[in-house]
């Protein structure tokens, strides 16, 4: 505490429990507009409270009665403190203690463990994501990778762009079309954008768009990775067992019943205990079996980092699936076709979304851990606040977490 405040008293409440710390402002001090610095009068002043961290496990309660001034040019304004954040009802002490407990555990075991409310632990962390993004230097990474990540409820989502080299989120909007990654960009200007090196991304034909006019050289850039190729082909087997399975029911036969997930995994991830029935099964003149060796075929053009070996390697695989039959496999084959430059991009720079779909996992467990969000602005302010890398403690506080 520096002049001119001052601690005036101390009162200990043992009935309630607290600890209330009283300060004033030093009457003889000379006053000023909080807007301009200019010379002000005293107009009035207002008693606020602020809490502070415990002291031996008493609730301390900071209490002052603030000053507010008349200027010429701003009219009526409040004094700031030194000790606390505009418009916080804590110290700057107390909101870095709550950041560091959110950083361990979800909103609602803060909220329980500190004897707050959900919204007092969300306003903690509105104001922690508005100071970081202030305060951080938005440049443009040389791999950034986009994928939308659910917010609610089916087909709600929100655009997440990320750090490839970092790890860390850059950018997060509403839904998942054009304008959601266009918003992104806007923040560069065409010279800025083209040092990006690489944009991995899904097939998804907004994300495209958006990349194709505003990137320089973009089609040279985006990148659709191993993971989204391999989860598209996953999908068109899963297909291709359902209705054959359905099939083979239909005649008592059961065979492919309980192996779902035998076919989607990665063949180093089968369960010991299933590896002999799984080999049976790749074996047997099964649509299901045909399937899953196409799927592994195509893995095989991540095998080389050279582009024209594994454009080879495609054109091979393309010709077997077309004459496949099988149509979800056939459905997949034309569009990584028709988005094979994209492809070939990925191959041959060792782009991968891999980072960001980790980070979307942890957003996930986020989510489901603070039982869901209310609202977008308060899902967007959660992802920030641990997935983006900022300064978020209080200005009057030298440490930082950037």
């Amino acid at each position: 505490m520096e002049r001119p405040w001052q601690v005036t008293d101390v009162e200990l409440r043992l009935g309630s429990g607290e600890v209330e710390v009283k300060v004033k402002y030093g009457a003889s001090e000379g006053m000023a507009c909080p807007e301009c610095g200019g010379a002000a009068k005293r107009y009035d002043a207002r008693l606020r409270r602020w809490r502070h961290l415990p002291t031996c496990q008493y609730k301390t309660i900071l209490a002052a009665e603030v000053p507010r001034v008349k200027c010429h040019e701003h009219g009526v304004k409040t004094l700031a403190v030194p000790w606390a954040e505009p418009g916080s009802g804590f110290t700057a002490l107390f909101e870095a203690l709550v950041i560091d407990w959110l950083r361990e555990a979800s909103i609602l075991a803060v909220a329980r463990q500190l004897d707050l409310t959900w919204d007092q632990v969300d306003g903690v962390i509105q104001r922690a994501v508005h100071r970081g993004l202030a305060r951080r230097q938005l440049t443009v990474p040389r791999r950034i990778g986009v994928d939308e990540t659910s917010f609610q409820k089916r087909q709600e989502y929100v655009t997440v762009v990320a750090d490839l080299d970092r790890g860390v989120v850059e950018h997060v909007a509403d839904g998942r079309g054009k304008q959601a990654l266009a918003a992104y960009y806007g923040n560069f200007t065409e010279e800025e954008l083209a040092r990006i090196e690489a944009a991995a991304m899904d097939m998804w034909g907004p994300y495209i768009a958006a990349t194709l006019a505003a990137v320089p050289a973009a089609d040279e850039k985006i990148a659709f990775d191993k993971f989204h190729v391999a989860m598209h082909l996953g999908q068109a087997v899963d297909r291709v067992r359902r209705e054959e399975n359905r099939a083979l029911r239909e005649r008592g036969d059961h065979t492919l019943t309980g192996t779902k997930h035998w076919w989607l995994y990665h063949p180093d991830r089968i369960p010991p205990a299933a590896l002999v029935r799984f080999d049976q099964l790749v074996r047997k003149a099964l649509k299901t079996s045909r399937a899953w060796m196409l799927k592994e075929l195509a893995m095989e053009m991540w095998e080389s980092r050279d582009r024209d070996a594994a454009r080879k390697i495609f054109t091979a695989w393309y010709s077997w699936a077309i004459r496949s039959r099988l149509k979800p496999i056939k459905r997949v084959a034309r569009m990584i076709k028709h988005h094979l430059e994209g492809v070939l991009n990925a191959i041959a720079a060792g782009v991968t979304n891999a980072r960001l779909e980790g980070i979307n996992t942890l957003i996930q467990n986020l989510k489901r851990s603070a039982r869901g969000f209310r609202s977008r602005p308060r899902f967007r302010n959660a992802i920030y606040f641990h997935f983006g890398g900022l300064d978020l403690y209080p200005d009057s506080l030298t440490h930082s977490n950037s």
